[in-house]
Parts: C-alpha cells; structure tokens; sequence
C-alpha cells in the first residue's frame, strides 16, 4: 500500500500558494505532498547580451536550487559551481515554459523563473515547473494591466508530473520513498490540450516493454489534467 493510502492512478496532495512573496511579480508556493517549492517570476526589462537587438522575441529563463535543509541531509550552497543534476533541471524547466510562451509578444523583456525547493519528498522539478507556470501566468497578467504587454504571450497551460514503475506497478506521483525504489523512472510535461513537451522515461536496471511506456504516459496525461484543473 502507498503512503497516505493513495491509490496507483493518484496524486499526492497537491496545492498551490499564490502571491506567497510579496517582491517578485508572481510567487507561488507549490506543494506535492511533502515537497513544497517556492516558485517566483520577475522580470526586467531588456534581453540577454547573446541575442541579437533585431531579434524580435524577448525572453525566459529559469533557475533552480534545493536549499541547504531541504532533505534528510544538508546539502552544499551551490555558490561558484552548479551541478549537472540542476543545470538539467533549469534548462528543462525554461524549456517548458518557453515552449508554451509566444516570445515576439514580450518584446525587450527578460523573464526569470526562479524555483527553489524548501523540502524535498520526490518530484521537485516536476512540482517547479507547475508552480512556476501559475508565477509566469500572474506576472504576465500584472504586466497586462499596467500596459507593459498589449497581450498574453501564453499560448496555453502547462503542467508536469513523475511518473515510474516500482515492483510491477506503475505509479502516478512518486514520492521519494517510491522514486528510490523505481526501477523505470518518468518525468512528463504536457500542454493543456496533451501536446508533449518533455516526456523523460528511464529503466534505472533492467529494460522495460513499450505497452508499460504507453501505459506510463496515460496515466501521466491523466494526472496533469487533474493538476491543471487546480491552477
């Protein structure tokens, strides 16, 4: 039996903050069970030195970091040098949003998402880029209102979500316990209407049947649905 009684096909709890810091133009408190991200968009205005001043588009990027006390063990301040395993993570995060974001419609402007993990329990970056997609979609409407943005470059919603197989069971929303266990392990991002951005599936041991991937993924789409109805 799962934690919390949860069935295979369901989610942990799963709730989202807004307006949870009161700087940033979009905050958000994203929590999947007990991982609990602070997710936050600022922007400024201007583009990185690297694109070009004819270039019509703006932009959008994203960090990420797991706080010192944020798992069972204190991990190091990431402060010269970042990891392989968070490079991986923003870039996938700024890709998942930059793939539902129109960019020629925030012209001169520089999005950053910044998502940083408070406590850990399984599924950070799939948590992250949720919460990150509510900050973006509040910022853009506060940039709307004061007339910054004529209109919304958003395209439509995003969400994500982990998905795996443990023992011959496919899993919806592993936590760690579970995802430590995992003997194939998925990370899906999907658009609203289930068009794919990132689908990460991975046999952590032995190879897995193509029938257990389709199943994975449905069981995916099922739960991002669910999670997109929450925003």
């Amino acid at each position: 039996m799962r934690s919390n009684n949860r069935q295979n096909n369901q989610t942990r709890e799963i709730k989202f903050t807004r307006n949870f810091t009161k700087h940033a133009l979009g905050s958000v408190l994203a929590e999947f069970g007990d991982t609990k991200v602070i997710t936050t968009a600022s922007v400024e205005v201007g583009k990185p030195k690297w694109m070009s001043k004819e270039d019509p588009r703006g932009w959008l990027s994203a960090e990420y970091s797991l706080l010192p006390s944020s798992t069972s063990t204190r991990c190091q301040r990431e402060r010269t040098k970042i990891s392989g395993r968070t490079q991986e993570i923003q870039r996938l995060i700024g890709r998942s949003l930059r793939a539902c974001v129109d960019l020629e419609k925030m012209p001169d402007l520089t999005i950053t998402i910044d998502a940083d993990v408070i406590q850990a329990d399984g599924g950070t970056r799939t948590a992250s880029i949720c919460g990150a997609f509510i900050a973006l979609t509040d910022a853009v409407n506060k940039l709307i209102e004061d007339g910054t943005l004529k209109e919304s470059p958003i395209i439509e919603p995003i969400g994500a979500i982990s998905a795996g197989i443990v023992g011959d069971d496919v899993l919806l929303d592993l936590d760690y316990e579970e995802d430590s266990h995992a003997r194939v392990d998925s990370n899906i991002v999907l658009t609203k209407s289930g068009k794919i951005i990132e689908f990460q599936t991975t046999a952590e041991g032995e190879p897995y049947e193509f029938d257990k991937m389709v199943e994975i993924f449905e069981l995916g789409k099922k739960g991002i649905q669910e999670i997109i109805e929450k925003y």
